[in-house]
Parts: C-alpha cells; sequence; structure tokens
C-alpha cells in the first residue's frame, strides 16, 4: 500500500539539509521503483525548502517507520516529527513529472 509521508524540517537545518542531501538521494534511489513521488517541499518563494512529501509503496506502516527511521535526514535530525498515512490514489496523474531526457 501506498504511504503519503509529510516531513516538515526542524527550523535552523537548512544547511544540515544540504550537507546531507546526496545520501538522503541515494538513500531515496534504492527505492525508486516503489516511489509514486517524491520531493522538498518549499515555501511560497518556490526556492526555499521547509520540508518533504514522498508518497511510496510499502507492505506495511512498520515497514514504512522502519525505512523511516534510517532515512539520513531523519537520522541527521533535519525533520521533525513526521505525519504518515495510507494514500488512496484515485486520480490519474496529469502534471508533475520531470521532463523526460
Amino acid at each position: 500500500m501506498i504511504f503519503a509521508i509529510l516531513l516538515m524540517d526542524r527550523p535552523g537545518t537548512s544547511e544540515l539539509r544540504v550537507q546531507v542531501r546526496p545520501e538522503h538521494r541515494a538513500y531515496l534511489a534504492k527505492l525508486s521503483h516503489r516511489m509514486a513521488f517524491a520531493g522538498p517541499l518549499t515555501s511560497e518563494d518556490g526556492l526555499t525548502v521547509v520540508g518533504s512529501l514522498l508518497a511510496i509503496d510499502f507492505p506495511s506502516r512498520a515497514d514504512a517507520d522502519a525505512w523511516l527511521k534510517d532515512e539520513p535526514f531523519t537520522k541527521a535530525g533535519v525533520y521533525e516529527k513526521p505525519v504518515i498515512h495510507v494514500f488512496n490514489n484515485m486520480w490519474e496523474q496529469k502534471v508533475g513529472f520531470p521532463p523526460e531526457k
């Protein structure tokens, strides 16, 4: 089942986010085949990162929790308390995909 995971950054962690980002992306890449979507949340300026939103297929909530426990931004203390819910996609996605290369 797909879990939507909302992760807001702790205040004052923007530099830490930049430092840990390569490890974070490598960790996400291991699940790319199970990812519905993933990306940063930004402030209204579209530039200032304030958190992340992920939708990933896991067998159970326990699996989602275990994965998140070892996620690099989580381990480094970038994120505040996660909000996790089962997500039922009822609408075909038509926008938001990166351009094909």
